[in-house]
């Protein structure tokens, strides 16, 4: 079982939650056992999970991004000059691996997915895959 989800992004930088889309589609396929491989093939985009209750985290998460691989650097070589959004995808990491027990992602009380724009804004594209 696999799927494409497309993700449109306002923003240069921003974190969506797509924990509900993942969820619903995971639901749809009646798997009640097994593990869902969430990815991004971008490589200015990734995946992670993190907490999912307050907003705050997703601002300082990203503004904490911006301090560590400033936009703009003297010595970056890059042609297309984003080498920062190369640099946040990596320590991000492009995918993540959930456990679905009982139809429902294994997820603690505070997290969700994230799909994480670096260098937005743009239309992308989530790749889920079960495997039971």
């Amino acid at each position: 079982m696999f799927t494409t989800i497309p993700v449109k992004t306002n923003n240069h930088d921003q974190m969506i939650d797509i924990t509900d889309q993942i969820s619903s589609w995971i639901q749809e396929q009646g798997v009640k056992s097994g593990a869902v491989i969430v990815s991004s093939t971008h490589t200015t985009a990734g995946i992670t999970i993190n907490e999912n209750a307050d907003p705050d985290v997703k601002t300082d998460m990203l503004r904490r991004f911006r301090e560590v691989y400033p936009w703009e650097h003297p010595e970056d070589r890059h042609m297309e000059g984003n080498t920062a959004a190369h640099m946040k995808t990596s320590t991000v990491g492009h995918a993540q691996t959930i456990i679905i027990q009982d139809g429902e992602l294994v997820l603690g009380t505070w997290q969700g997915i994230y799909f994480c724009e670096f260098d937005g804004p743009r239309s992308r594209k989530v790749h889920a895959k079960i495997i039971q």
